[in-house]
């Protein structure tokens, strides 16, 4: 059987092909075409695979839910209403006190992404501990929706107060409508995400109830277009936290696969980390657009509970409440605007920048000979000879273009030598790139010193010795298929679901007893969902854990249930301890959640060991490094064999990516075709 991983990025499309039979990976980059990214998918996989109907398993990361939330042009929320309990209409609009901006006066909110009109209060309601204290006013209901309906209204967003205790209202609200609009989408909040914290819940639905038709449309497109070229195998994407899931379910919780694309390369780096015994990794992914750092702890991606959308990047920093919360598992990333493509430009007090606008596909780097006029990354890494005059491809490069570019918007204006003007780009770029990777890691608690640096995508092996210069780490593995890694992580990830059920009682109220049945109800929820996804019995694994905090406490902890509630008040103690540097044994602990992680196992590419092989030397010439220009030998990293040893200053070749090896620097080739660098 033949699996496929397919990662859309802003300015290629990568494939990775798994022959499980023979054992063999193939790959490919094709450029990306933004306005219809399917037909970037069709060409790369027809050069790719040729005949689709061989293709047993796709899988393919999209961002089109990201992108949606920024506002891309041709990417357009549907016209939805909200509708909630009489009095909460404005829940969305107050949300939480967060102020991304403290001391700016002038600073406004998001706007809401369902206008006020648009957002209705329906009498009725149900208390905390799930008891009717007031019937839900289907008559009131029915006529909003049938005025709304009226207006070309399809999309319609339930989310009634303590659902998650007893959701009746909610499923009453559902069929008046469904009665009422024949053919619409309903979307409620119980089914999305069932837990307290009505602001987090609505903001969830309301997120998932508008990506539900732009994701349903685009994943249709996709579907009948493969089947059209014969493909009959299985179309699986991959989530914001890392797992992959059928069509299906992307199509009910469409939130949850909204970071799909930056995940692989995490989830890519993780697997590598454990087969070369690497407990502790960072990930650098560097492609034409961004770069997303991610950090790797025992073996394992770092997971957070909340992420939020359409927010705004400060330094590859999510200023909190500047976006709309989701409340779906996510691997904690940073990101920047600092890709191949990125432009270089002079702001109006004369001052250097890189981004955060990209060249993207098109028309690209100036040097593509596409019709870009502004010079980018990739035009200052050309200019002083870190880049072939031939990348992925088969695209030829034109040096002239961008050292006419580079000289003209930034060296003259700046009243600096060309050559000058290239390195300051590219210093300032990495800059910006090494501040994400200390985000994932000092922020978080973490030495980057004791880390290892993966880089990888298109242009991660260009920087990585700089970047790993400026955050200390002494230690770098340029992988295989190092410029479509993240694609060969779509086809090393495992099915994942997260399911969950609130519970909000006290710990002392509760018993093993009672917790067992809601997992094994939990259990079955998983077993009927990996049934429909087609994966064996022996091949699912469940994870219990539970949500809890101190009694009026706002937010919880997470940790492993192990069959038992002594152990799990010992743990909690340890975790507060850990975590905010107390605890207090004598007080209250509340369950708010109890969660199953339910895993389906994949079979997986295995690197083969490399053969040592005899010259890699293809050439030499002039590049440029921090101190000046030298004469580095150029590598052809195909016929670089085990063992095989590279000394700075050297460039290292590949179809998908190039690796820059400034003097003093040595990178050696393990078994599989790893290079390592060390200073």
């Amino acid at each position: 059987m033949i699996r496929v991983g397919v990662d859309v990025g802003g300015t290629f499309t990568d494939i990775v092909v798994f022959d499980e039979d023979r054992r063999i990976i193939a790959i490919h980059k094709v450029p990306t075409t933004p306005k219809r990214p399917v037909r970037g998918i069709l060409n790369g996989l027809t050069k790719a695979v040729g005949d689709p109907s061989r293709i047993g398993v796709l899988v393919h990361a999209t961002t089109i839910g990201t992108n949606m939330f920024l506002g891309q042009m041709g990417i357009e929320p549907p016209m939805a209403v909200l509708f909630t309990n009489d009095g909460f209409r404005d829940v969305l609009e107050i949300g939480r006190q967060n102020r991304p901006s403290l001391y700016n006066v002038f600073y406004k909110r998001p706007e809401p992404l369902i206008p006020r009109q648009r957002r209705i209060g329906i009498r009725g309601r149900i208390d905390s501990r799930g008891r009717e204290l007031e019937p839900l006013d289907t008559d009131t209901l029915r006529i909003e929706v049938l005025k709304w309906c009226g207006k070309g209204v399809r999309v319609f967003i339930v989310s009634f107060l303590h659902s998650y205790i007893n959701p009746a209202h909610e499923a009453l609200a559902k069929k008046v409508i469904e009665e009422a609009c024949p053919g619409s989408i309903v979307v409620l909040s119980h089914e999305v995400d069932p837990q307290p914290m009505e602001y987090e819940r609505t903001s969830t639905t309301v997120v998932n109830g508008l990506l539900k038709p732009v994701l349903s449309r685009y994943l249709y497109e996709l579907e009948q277009e493969l089947k059209s070229l014969g493909f009959k195998g299985s179309l699986l994407v991959m989530q914001s936290s890392g797992g992959v899931a059928g069509i299906r379910e992307a199509l009910e919780k469409p939130a949850a696969f909204i970071e799909s694309g930056p995940s692989a390369g995490a989830v890519a780096v993780a697997y590598l980390s454990k087969l070369l015994g690497v407990s502790n990794a960072l990930g650098f992914d560097m492609g034409g657009t961004t770069a997303k750092a991610s950090s790797i702890v025992d073996g394992e991606p770092e997971v957070v509970d909340v992420y939020e959308v359409g927010g705004t990047v400060h330094m590859g920093r999510l200023v909190r409440g500047s976006g709309y919360p989701v409340r779906f598992p996510h691997i904690d990333l940073a990101e920047v605007s600092a890709g191949g493509g990125t432009i270089a430009w002079i702001d109006p007090g004369g001052g250097l920048r890189v981004g955060p606008i990209s060249a993207g596909a098109d028309p690209g780097p100036v040097c593509y000979g596409k019709g870009g006029s502004e010079p980018t990354v990739t035009d200052a890494n050309l200019l002083l000879g870190r880049l072939p005059g031939v990348i992925a491809g088969g695209m030829k490069l034109n040096v002239g273009l961008a050292e006419e570019a580079i000289r003209e918007k930034i060296a003259r204006p700046l009243g600096i030598d060309v050559v000058e003007a290239a390195w300051t780009i590219i210093g300032l770029a990495n800059t910006i790139m090494a501040r994400a990777l200390r985000l994932v890691s000092i922020e978080r608690g973490h030495d980057p010193r004791t880390f290892t640096l993966f880089a990888f995508g298109g242009a991660g092996p260009l920087h990585a010795v700089e970047i790993a210069e400026e955050i200390n780490v002494s230690r770098i593995i340029i992988p295989p298929y190092a410029g479509v890694f993240s694609a060969l992580g779509l086809l090393v990830a495992d099915y994942k679901h997260s399911f969950h059920t609130a519970v909000v009682k006290p710990l002392d109220q509760i018993s093993e007893k009672e917790l067992e049945a809601l997992y094994q109800s939990l259990e079955r929820k998983a077993s009927k969902l990996l049934d429909s996804e087609g994966v064996p019995e022996d091949k699912r694994r469940f994870i219990r854990y539970v949500e809890a905090k101190y009694w009026g406490q706002a937010y919880t902890l997470r940790l492993p249930y192990r069959d038992s509630l002594e152990k799990l008040i010992e743990e909690f103690h340890e975790l507060h301890i850990a975590r905010y540097g107390f605890s207090n044994p004598k007080e209250r602990i509340e369950v708010v959640v109890v969660r199953l992680e339910a895993y389906g196992l994949t079979s997986k590419p295995v690197l083969r060991a490399v053969p040592e092989e005899g010259d890699a030397v293809i050439g030499e010439r002039d590049v440029f490094y921090r101190n000046g220009w030298y004469k580095a030998t150029v590598y052809s990293r195909e016929r670089l064999g085990a063992n095989a040893k590279v000394e700075g200053p050297a460039v290292i070749e590949a179809r998908d990516t190039t690796v820059v090896l400034p003097p003093g620097y040595t990178g050696n080739v393990d078994e599989f075709g790893n290079i390592i660098v060390e200073r």
